[in-house]
């Protein structure tokens, strides 16, 4: 069985299912305005490629047309709109990371705001382990929609499902749409509750040894069936 032939395939219910997830990353709180992306892993016949939210439209207004086609062999974008100026990152990690099929692109406020400073989030906490290991990184400054910032990107997800984006945002990748928006969610969440740990000055952190257990654990943590 090919790539494509395992994949969604580009459908109107697919990208009503990308406009949804964009619309709720706004719902959420977790984005504001036209910032942020979304994109999802699909085929149109035996072509793979990605669909992806348009650059400078806001989420209550797209319709399905609007979404962008981009091939995932070269990038050649299809559609009568000009993919998110962050493209590259969403096409260079689908490429890198076929275990991904959704990308969630946020400008959450705490976690914002760590990126901000330069920082992640480390192993205060065990939920850390929900993004894929023993910390969350910061990947390095670059101009928005360059590939320095896509490279900095794929270096800072190496091992993980998400990162954060200095002076920037948030990355969250998973195997379905709305699990990459849950774990967007939970990266703001648990950057909120950081923020309010280092009040009380630097929490402590969960040694190797425990968050190796607890990501042995969430590789079985769930209910049986197809991801939600």
């Amino acid at each position: 069985m090919s790539a494509a032939q395992m994949l969604a395939e580009d459908s109107t219910e697919l990208r009503r299912a990308v406009i949804d997830t964009a619309r709720a990353m706004n719902e959420a709180g977790v984005n504001v305005n036209k910032a942020g992306n979304v994109s999802v892993r699909c085929a149109r016949g035996r072509q793979v490629g990605v669909l992806i939210t348009p650059t400078a439209l806001r989420y209550e207004k797209l319709l399905p047309a609007d979404l962008v086609f981009l091939r995932l062999a070269d990038g050649a974008p299809s559609g009568g709109r000009e993919p998110s100026s962050e493209w590259r990152f969403h096409l260079d990690i689908h490429r890198a990371r076929p275990e991904f099929s959704a990308i969630v692109h946020t400008h959450s406020p705490a976690a914002t705001a760590l990126a901000c400073h330069g920082r992640g989030i480390p192993a205060f906490h065990y939920m850390v382990a929900a993004a894929g290991g023993n910390d969350i990184r910061c990947a390095p400054y670059a101009t928005f929609g360059t590939q320095a910032l896509s490279d900095h990107a794929l270096a800072a997800l190496a091992g993980r499902k998400a990162c954060l984006l200095a002076h920037h945002g948030v990355i969250a990748c998973e195997a379905s749409l709305p699990q990459a928006l849950a774990l967007a969610i939970e990266i703001e969440h648990l950057a909120r509750i950081y923020l309010a740990a280092c009040t009380l000055g630097e929490p402590p952190r969960l040694p190797d040894d425990e968050m190796a257990r607890v990501l042995a654990k969430f590789e079985h943590y769930g209910q049986p069936g197809p991801p939600h």
